[in-house]
């Protein structure tokens, strides 16, 4: 009868430090997929941020060789028109 309660008690004993040691680690790894998440988020942030400055540059750029192209075929026009 000794040795049955024994045995009950160290079971429960080691279920118990055992499911500590799971919550422990379960806690952990929440953290640390919290910590990856943030990273990525940040990460991605910076990336649209670069984008969207490239696409701003971009689009400044074509402008004004639009605006460059224009203004030649204007004053192409224009002489055309002096003779």
């Amino acid at each position: 009868m000794k040795k049955t309660i024994f045995s009950l008690a160290l079971v429960v004993a080691l279920m118990t430090s055992c499911k500590e040691k799971t919550q422990d680690e379960a806690a952990e790894a929440v953290d640390a997929v919290g910590t990856e998440m943030t990273e990525a988020v940040d990460s991605a942030a910076a990336t649209m941020d670069s984008a969207a400055t490239e696409v701003k540059d971009a689009a400044k750029d074509a402008a004004a060789a639009g605006a460059a192209t224009v203004e030649e075929g204007a004053k192409a026009v224009k002489e055309e028109m002096k003779k």
